[in-house]
This record gives C-alpha cells, sequence and structure tokens, in this order.
C-alpha cells in the first residue's frame, strides 16, 4: 500500500525508469589515485561499460521504443564522447553524476563547488544544455549540494531514500522533485566483485542476482508505484545478465500498462500533479544543523 499514490499519464498501472550510472573507469583513479593509472584489470572492467554494454543497451532500448536516462561523472563523458553521442542520439537524458566519480562528503564546501560547476560546464559543452537531473556518487549527498542544486535551478535528484514513489524536497527556500533511491534497486550488492574499492560481493548468477529487481518491480506494479533500478553497465550490461534483464523487459512493455519515461519527464509530471492539486508529499531539509550526541 501507498499512502500518498500519484496518478501516472494515460492510465498507467506504475511508472518504471530503468536508470544507468555509466561510472567507467573513474572508480579506480578515484580509488587509487596514486597508482590507478597503472591497473589494468580495473581499468578494463570499467571500460567495457562504454565500449561494449552501452551500446548493447541502446540497442534493446531502440528494439522497444525506450527512452531513458543514464547518468555519468563528466570525466567519463571527455573521455568517452562517442558514448555521450550515443545516447544523445536515441534521444535519451544524461545527468549530472559528478566530475570523476569524487565523494561530496570528504571535500570543503569550495572543492564541492569547483568539481560540481567543472561538471557542469561538460554538460553544457557536450549536450548543449545544463543538466536537469542529479545522482550523487555512492548516494552520498550533502545539504550543500541540495543547496548548489536548488540554486542552479536543478529540477530533481535521484540519490535519497525516503519514500517508494518520488517526492518533494524543500530547502532554503527552493525545491527540488526526488526520485528515490534503494539500495534494493541496486547491481551493486549482487554483482559488484572489486577489491580495490573495498567492495568484495559474492557474484551471483544473473537470474539469481537480477530476482531481487524483478520482485521490486512487482510489488511497485501491484501499489501503482515507481520502479527505478540503478545499474552499472559494466556489471548488468554483460551479456548473461543483460540477456536476462531483456528477455524479462520484453513482456513487461508489451503490455503497454507502464509508463517507462526518462527522469526529467517524470519530475515534471510530478510537478504537473502538484499544479493540479494533487497530493504529493514533502520532505524538509535540513533534516538536522548539527551533530547528534548521546544525552543531547
Amino acid at each position: 500500500m501507498i499512502q500518498n499514490p500519484i496518478a501516472w499519464p494515460n492510465g498507467a498501472r506504475c511508472a518504471a525508469a530503468i536508470t544507468f550510472d555509466i561510472d567507467a573507469d573513474s572508480l579506480i583513479h578515484i580509488a587509487r589515485p596514486s597508482d590507478g593509472f597503472n591497473r589494468l584489470y580495473p581499468i578494463s572492467m570499467g571500460r567495457y561499460g562504454p565500449t561494449v554494454a552501452i551500446p548493447r543497451i541502446l540497442d534493446t532500448y531502440r528494439r522497444l521504443g525506450l527512452t531513458q536516462t543514464f547518468f555519468m561523472p563528466a570525466w567519463c563523458m571527455e573521455r568517452y564522447p562517442e558514448t555521450v553521442e550515443a545516447i544523445l542520439a536515441a534521444g535519451h537524458e544524461i545527468g549530472h553524476h559528478s566530475y570523476l566519480h569524487e565523494d561530496p562528503t570528504s571535500q570543503s564546501d569550495a572543492e564541492q563547488a569547483y568539481w560540481f560547476d567543472r561538471a557542469t560546464a561538460v554538460h553544457r559543452r557536450l549536450t548543449g544544455q545544463a543538466p536537469r537531473g542529479y545522482r550523487a556518487p555512492v548516494y552520498n549527498l550533502t545539504q550543500g549540494v541540495v543547496d548548489r542544486l536548488i540554486a542552479q535551478g536543478f529540477l530533481y535528484d535521484s540519490t535519497m531514500m525516503a519514500d517508494d514513489i518520488p517526492y518533494l524536497v524543500h530547502a532554503n527556500g527552493g525545491e527540488l522533485v526526488e526520485l528515490p533511491t534503494h539500495w534494493g534497486c541496486d547491481d551493486w550488492p549482487p554483482f559488484a566483485h572489486y577489491a580495490e574499492i573495498d567492495y568484495m560481493m559474492p557474484v551471483r548468477a544473473p537470474s539469481e542476482g537480477l530476482r531481487a529487481f524483478f520482485e521490486e518491480f512487482e510489488a511497485q506494479y501491484e501499489a501503482g508505484g515507481f520502479w527505478m533500478p540503478i545499474l552499472h553497465p559494466f556489471l548488468t550490461g554483460r551479456l548473461a545478465r543483460w540477456r536476462q534483464f531483456e528477455r524479462w523487459l520484453e513482456p513487461i512493455v508489451a503490455k503497454g500498462d507502464v509508463w517507462f519515461a526518462p527522469l526529467e519527464t517524470i519530475a515534471r509530471h510530478v510537478l504537473a500533479e502538484r499544479e493540479r492539486g494533487q497530493p504529493v508529499r514533502v520532505e524538509t531539509l535540513p533534516y538536522f544543523e548539527r551533530p547528534v550526541h548521546l544525552g543531547r
């Protein structure tokens, strides 16, 4: 049961967005800044995403008539411009995902501002417009980043986890649409095996690892909610996993009662529903103004 349901276009049963974070080989460079450049296995593993998996994924979307959202660190956009061009040529959205997958919680306000703005400049140069949405690396969103998103006119964030469906975030006189994530719909737990960044999960068979995503969809479909997997091309875009995902996806799309759309489109729909007087839940930030300690 969802207490604050949103009506989806054309009577759709639920909304869905299959999002991919194209981190490529940024991860090894940010995790191992002194010698990551010489670690060829993780570099090659990351490169698999934009060079092999993304063409495969885009072909599936073309065949099924889907337009979706990709998040991409700006350094990766500069390194793989042909990937950016292919995504844009197919009509998909590219969201802001930092510059080199740096963690905002490890930066000063000045560092945050510099790298955030540098990434935005890359988006403008390579896509012709500012990004409309943001997802923080490893979900490490800070109040400073939220304030920056609002100040710079971003439409939505897709990092926080306070609801099953989209909601509004009010902070410092502005607002964002929040398109919530959750680790239960992220492919790192079932598939990531990456010693260099201290993330060593037991790699599961495609059918087992992806089952959690499909069960999450069933619950959202039944409740009239919002289903958004957070995937990575070098993980779920590999041949056997994507084959499993694609075969599951085909009858869902063919049924025609699930609204698949880019996150920007979903966020604008949420705002339109609010303008029509429909209830959309609001979270007010900041949650806290200072550290919380025992006894206070």
